[in-house]
């Protein structure tokens, strides 16, 4: 890639009393889940949609499934290259990059390398050498990789929106752009309300981390006390939402990751329909593949005896909104009455040294660049994913799938209505221990042999669903839509 270098006190928070905290919670509790359950759909997008989505057309502004179900002329140059400019928080220089970063580098990187002009306006990098790289110009020919742009200052990846914004108008001044992509907030709504050609990408909205947070506290053994944090969460999240509410609107164009996403900011962020567009996240299908002996060997290399009758694997932060407390306890209880049963652990985090306390049935390999985790799936026979975030969607579902993986999940509406279509691909779960405990004993029940039947319906699937390449042409075909609306007709080309 290339990249270029171009040169308050806080308020204090109120305590609230008791009572009130109290009065919230349940009015949280009761009312949010309801609301979310309301603006969930009861028949599946994609189950209705797989064998007619080459056959729909009309104005995609209209389109309230995701995009990924329709066929796009992703093989043949695109009919206009675009001059795109993005705003993220962090780019993924280092080895292990966050979910988002890793959609935003195989987004653009793909649409650069589709013959997009993109330029990417972010926070300093971590080796600061990278920034004195000769950037090259668009006259030098073809830029088939990110053009990157650093903006100044002294710590790496703290994210200064104005300094990234003189550079922005600098570049937009010497050419202006076609279309501007902010990943979530990196561009706040005060500047993007001024941008017609502006699409914001939703990973995580406040309505949605109101329901995280109740189900982060429910996980709590009970004699653990409410943690003051979900205290002061309660206080401040209903006016977050409210805000979101008001400001939302200040953004052009939508883009929800999930149909749950689309559907919340649709039906209650009250935005105009013809401004939501549903594209789900995609992963590199070259870099997750199915492939036996590789994970065979795996095993081999990472102390899964031969004996084994099942490998569970679970993936990503090993902190507590992931669902690490559940899937603690519950396979603590599962353990014993499966001994040939073993759980891998991939990541880094406070729940590592609590997994390898279990004992020699857990296998916890830290932290893992993205490169390596083709060896990671391969070597199980179904992923788990107990997380307590309902907000986007965890990429590590997708890599499975395209990893010929079942999966289980828990029960959101995100992943319910987005990945776990159908029951075929996997298992899903309320996301407690009891359900998680009564689950992993079905999957020890049904056995390592027909799970790989079911892996290989998930592959099907992903590969026709997840793919950076869907991903990146869905996307394309927005931002050409934003650009002239004769490319909103599909099909046109």
């Amino acid at each position: 890639m290339a990249l270029s270098n171009t040169t308050k006190p806080k308020k204090p928070i109120i305590s609230i009393q008791s009572s009130l905290a109290t009065t919230l919670f349940f009015i949280v509790l009761f009312t949010i889940p309801a609301l979310l359950l309301l603006h969930t759909p009861t028949t599946s997008n994609c189950t209705t949609l797989s064998t007619q989505s080459k056959a729909w057309s009309g104005d995609l502004r209209t389109a309230e499934f995701a995009w990924n179900h329709l066929v796009f002329a992703d093989a043949t140059p695109p009919p206009v290259k675009l001059k795109i400019a993005v705003f993220s928080r962090k780019w993924p220089i280092g080895s292990t990059p966050g979910g988002m970063e890793r959609h935003a580098h195989t987004l653009h990187t793909t649409l650069a390398h589709r013959g997009h002009q993109v330029h990417v306006f972010t926070s300093p990098v971590n080796d600061i050498s990278l920034t004195k790289l000769d950037n090259p110009t668009v006259e030098d020919g073809p830029i088939l990789s990110p053009i990157i742009h650093c903006h100044e200052g002294s710590e790496p990846g703290r994210w200064r929106y104005n300094k990234a914004w003189e550079q922005f108008e600098e570049e937009n001044h010497r050419q202006p752009f076609d279309v501007v992509h902010s990943e979530s907030v990196a561009l706040p709504h005060w500047l993007a309300r001024n941008l017609p050609n502006l699409a914001v990408s939703w990973h995580g909205i406040a309505l949605e981390s109101v329901h995280s947070s109740i189900y982060q506290d429910l996980a709590r053994r009970p004699e653990e006390p409410i943690s003051p944090e979900f205290n002061k969460s309660l206080h401040g999240v209903i006016p977050k939402v409210l805000n979101e509410i008001k400001f939302f609107k200040n953004y052009q164009h939508h883009v929800a990751i999930s149909d749950s996403c689309g559907e919340m900011l649709r039906d209650v962020y009250q935005i105009p329909s013809k401004r939501v567009h549903v594209i789900i996240n995609g992963v590199n299908e070259e870099d997750f593949q199915e492939d036996s002996r590789l994970g065979f060997e795996f095993r081999s290399t990472i102390g899964v005896p031969q004996n084994a009758s099942l490998v569970l694997g679970v993936a990503g932060r090993l902190v507590k909104d992931k669902g690490h407390p559940l899937l603690h306890e519950a396979f603590s209880k599962l353990k014993n009455r499966h001994p040939d049963v073993y759980l891998v652990v991939a990541g880094a985090g406070p729940w590592g040294q609590r997994y390898e306390d279990l004992g020699s049935q857990v296998i916890v390999l830290g932290s893992m660049k993205p490169s390596e985790l083709k060896f990671f799936y391969n070597a199980i026979d179904i992923f788990v994913n107990p997380t307590l975030r309902p907000q986007g969607l965890d990429l590590t579902l997708m890599e499975a799938m395209m990893s010929g993986k079942p999966v289980m999940a828990s029960r959101f509406p995100s992943i319910k209505g987005t990945i776990v279509v159908d029951d075929e691909f996997g298992f899903m779960f309320a996301p407690n221990v009891e359900s998680l405990v009564a689950v992993l004993e079905a999957v020890v029940a049904e056995g390592a042999e027909s799970l790989s039947r079911r892996g290989k319906a998930c592959r099907s699937y992903a590969a026709s669903m997840f793919t950076a390449r869907k991903m990146a042409s869905a996307y394309e075909r927005l931002f050409l839509c934003i650009k002239n609306e004769t490319f909103c007709s599909y099909p046109r080309f």
